[in-house]
């Protein structure tokens, strides 16, 4: 948890590194295999809700090109989509980690209050 923490400090707009696909996966693994050791598997959706909004409107921008012919959005996933529309990426990156803190602490409560669900 401390080198992710000094690792997000160094990362702040303009980053001086980068953590890369492999650096996320392996991340991502180990959070999902924590998650399996204890028993926490449902709160992963929970927890992790930017990243599933990420994938989910990947999933949606293709199945509505295949299905309708038309993009849903301008460009996938939804935060190049919201660059597109004009937001800065430090108001990006800031809306996501407030919605990542929050969603966090929603999982954490739901885990403290009954932590066999």
């Amino acid at each position: 948890a401390g080198a992710l923490l000094a690792f997000l400090w160094f990362n702040i707009n303009p980053a001086r590194f980068f953590m890369g696909d492999t650096g996320a996966m392996s991340l991502g693994v180990t959070l999902g295999v924590l998650a399996m050791f204890t028993n926490t598997e449902l709160f992963l959706p929970v927890i992790g809700l930017v990243f599933a909004l990420e994938s989910l409107s990947v999933i949606l921008q293709i199945a509505s090109r295949k299905l309708r012919g038309k993009k849903l959005f301008l460009s996938t996933p939804i935060h190049h989509h919201l660059e597109a529309i004009g937001w800065s990426e430090p108001k990006i990156v800031m809306r996501f980690w407030v919605i990542a803190a929050v969603t966090s602490a929603v999982g954490l409560v739901l885990y403290l209050l009954d932590p066999t669900i």
